[in-house]
């Protein structure tokens, strides 16, 4: 049983971005859900522990809270394989969802910008996206880069854009 939502449309097989991806095998139209994580909310203390075994699976909720699997067993039924890209087709609605940003054309890869999900200190990891307007090093920090808040105003998960709205 698959802890995450997939829509029909869509399909893993292996990414030139990275491993393995999610793929459109039918046109995806703007506003469509196409993914919804699933898994077990987790404190970062859990996540941490979790990870050991399991590498990342999970998407950050709030500032101390993640949703993944616990289990290996239940790793690969929770994985989105959604990559990393500099400029995504798919971005978050509310805390779990993710929604096509434009129209996505079947074989195209998708894709969302970690900025929109992740509130870490020292993550940090190359991209890998090759988008023109790749970023080269993405930050556990980039949502708080006015740029990146102005080009995904709207898809940010709730919590970060809750801080957006309402600095500390």
């Amino acid at each position: 049983m698959h802890l995450t939502y997939f829509s029909p449309k869509t399909e893993k097989r292996d990414s030139v971005i990275a491993g393995r991806g999610l793929f459109a095998t039918a046109l995806i139209t703007v506003g469509e859900t196409v993914v919804v994580k699933g898994g077990y909310v987790m404190t970062k203390g859990a996540r941490d522990a979790v990870g050991e075994t399991l590498g990342p699976s999970e998407i950050q909720i709030a500032n101390d809270l993640f949703i993944g699997p616990t289990t290996a067993a239940e790793r690969e039924g929770a994985m989105m394989h959604l990559n990393h890209s500099c400029a995504p087709n798919l971005g978050v609605n509310g805390q779990i969802a993710f929604v096509a940003m434009r129209d996505i054309q079947a074989g195209e890869e998708l894709t969302f910008d970690y900025a929109m999900t992740d509130d870490e200190d020292g993550l940090e990891m190359t991209c890998q996206c090759g988008a023109t307007d790749c970023r080269e090093t993405v930050t556990g920090k980039d949502w708080q880069q006015p740029a990146l808040q102005r080009k995904y105003r709207g898809y940010f998960s709730f919590y970060l854009a809750r801080k957006i709205e309402m600095p500390e």
